[in-house]
């Protein structure tokens, strides 16, 4: 059994790690390289060349590429053997869904139907629900969709008014109520249902048979972008569902719909990777061939800003997410050796991580948003037209700021984990928050340091410009703090950029004591350096609002001194660094990083 990961969920804000205990995408095994590659090939065969016809909902076109997909056992990846599937690791899972990111709407397709349409069953259900459904969802004979929003209930999922009332023999749940916004709702077989029995506070869940009398559907949505994601409001009409399909306990619903969540997030921040990817590669081609005065705009010193800028992002989210992912993945083992089953080896494994899985969705939608929107500035005014890959890139994209929680919750979220795992002194931290509130002299020379001791450093002085507020906010709100969402999400952005940050730092150094060329460890010190100058900035601007938003007045200057200390970094000369990194993206014509 391998060991525990070595920090726990939230932990990195108080305790720094070697580069022994991170993972980074550098190593993964053969094995998972050809998942991805299978799963690249799929969409190079299958799904780019039937984009328009996607996008079109061609009738039976969409089922037909999930059916075809599971025939190559892409549905099938996080399923046990003894149902059909491959039980692959976590990380394989995810770098899985990275290579299948790149899909646009049959990407949400894919994810929604092996991710909250499959894993509710598989993590929660019986062995007679599992053996009777789980395998026919691995082959692609079913399909599967996750019907939890109404519409008076989004974010406040439990507000859902669908009501489930047993019948008067005792064999079934008389269903009735409306849901919306369901992926895949056109075709699923299999619907995992939220309501709430009798008068229950809180959810249920159901697994529902699409073909069961008094099941029906609206058309399909119009929508912005994922034109070719089935998106639809779906009725219960005194739908009688066998006790037999209640899912997991009475009353567990929320519990199930928390933590399927918190798996979606994080598999949200791998696919965004890959979308992010597939947009550099449309950038830099079209920079490669466009013509402007006398010579191709990757010429361009304003062109080669904007192309490292998507490679920076993108690097950053990369590293953070494989990292969490690989700490996720040894948490399950141990579990799984503890003698949990591989259901609630999983549920719990991730878990433990929400806070990061939180931080990493808001990180990598709101990367691939910039990502996408600069492509469209580089192809001008073409970026314009629907003739170009980045417009459904750019509207594509726009969704996943709101899937999975939308960015705003997913910040709330993280920061009251965080300070709940404190409270509860599941680590040190309200301990080491008030060691570096009341010591202003905790803050680490950048003077003389060798590079990566550099950069270590900045992180240590960042993770504290985090901590100093802590007690401070804690002590003007009390137990109103919940309503100080601005407060808090400032705490949020803060968080995710230092996550991002030492994520890439420990990369970075990692692959330097692997053994790597000259010009790879430059280029990959550009990059660390171009986003430590992103994150100094974007850490003094939250703090900078948090200390005005709640210190007293006649401390707040002193506050602030002292934040854009613990925020500073040496000086490079980023306008180089940046088109280093465009020009070896130039050379390339796709991203190699």
């Amino acid at each position: 059994m391998e060991p525990k990961a070595v920090l726990k969920g939230g932990e990195f804000l108080v305790k720094e790690v070697d580069i022994d205990n991170v993972f980074i995408p550098e190593e993964f095994d053969e094995e998972t390289k050809m998942i991805a590659d299978t799963c690249k090939d799929f969409l190079d065969t299958e799904v780019f060349p039937n984009l328009d016809r996607i996008d079109k909902q061609e009738d039976g076109l969409m089922a037909s590429l999930l059916k075809k997909a599971g025939e190559f056992g892409l549905l099938g990846l996080s399923i046990p053997e003894a149902y059909g599937g491959f039980e692959q690791s976590f990380l394989s899972i995810m770098r899985a869904n990275e290579a299948l990111g790149s899909g646009y709407s049959y990407s949400v397709a894919i994810m929604a139907h092996t991710g909250i349409g499959t894993l509710p069953i598989l993590y929660y259900g019986n062995e007679e629900q599992k053996a009777k459904y789980i395998p026919m969802l691995s082959s692609g004979e079913l399909m599967a969709a996750y019907c939890l929003t109404e519409p008076g209930a989004g974010s406040d999922a439990n507000s859902g008014r669908t009501k489930a009332v047993l019948s008067e023999d005792g064999k079934h749940y008389i269903l009735n109520g409306q849901k919306m916004w369901i992926t895949n709702g056109g075709f699923a077989d299999i619907q995992t249902v939220f309501a709430k029995i009798d008068n229950d506070r809180v959810l249920s869940a159901f697994i529902v048979e699409r073909a069961w009398e008094g099941v029906s559907m609206n058309p399909e949505e119009k929508k912005m972008g994922i034109k070719g994601s089935s998106t639809r409001q779906i009725f219960f009409n005194d739908v009688k569902v066998p006790v037999e399909n209640l899912l997991g306990k009475r009353g567990e619903g929320f519990r199930i719909a928390l933590n399927i969540l918190h798996l979606g997030r994080i598999k949200l921040a791998a696919t965004v990777i890959g979308g992010a990817k597939r947009a550099i590669m449309h950038s830099v081609n079209y920079a490669n061939e466009r013509k402007q005065f006398g010579k191709v705009i990757a010429d361009f010193g304003a062109i080669k800003h904007k192309l490292a800028q998507q490679v920076v992002r993108t690097y950053a989210t990369e590293s953070a997410v494989y990292r969490v992912s690989k700490d996720i993945q040894d948490n399950i083992i141990t579990l799984k050796g503890n003698g949990l089953g591989h259901g609630l080896a999983n549920i719990e494994g991730v878990a433990d991580y929400a806070i990061e899985c939180a931080l990493m969705k808001v990180f990598g939608s709101e990367a691939l948003d910039f990502v996408v929107d600069e492509a469209v500035q580089i192809f001008g005014g073409m970026g314009f037209s629907s003739e170009t890959p980045v417009d459904r890139a750019y509207r594509d994209s726009r969704i996943n700021r709101i899937f999975e929680g939308t960015n705003e919750i997913n910040r709330l979220l993280a920061v009251d984990a965080l300070l709940k795992r404190g409270m509860k002194s599941e680590f040190n931290l309200f301990e080491k928050a008030r060691k570096v509130y009341d010591d202003a002299g905790m803050i680490e020379s950048l003077q003389g340091l060798g590079y990566h001791d550099e950069k270590m450093a900045s992180i240590s002085n960042m993770k504290n410009a985090v901590l100093m507020l802590i007690p401070g906010i804690s002590e003007a709100f009390g137990r109103k703090l919940a309503d100080e969402e601005e407060i808090l999400m400032n705490i949020a952005d803060m968080l995710m950029q230092i996550y991002a940050f030492e994520s890439t730092a420990l990369r970075v150094k990692k692959l330097e004591a692997k053994g790597v060329s000259k010009e790879k460890e430059l280029i990959n010190r550009d990059i660390l350096d171009v986003l430590s100058y992103e994150v100094s900035a974007q850490l003094s601007k939250a703090g900078r609002d948090a200390i005005a938003s709640y210190a007293p007045a006649e401390q707040q200057q002193a506050m602030i001194d002292l934040l854009a200390k613990r925020c500073m970094v040496n000086p490079v000369n980023v306008k180089e660094a940046r088109r280093r990194i465009a020009d070896k993206l130039i050379e390339d014509n796709f991203y190699s990083f």
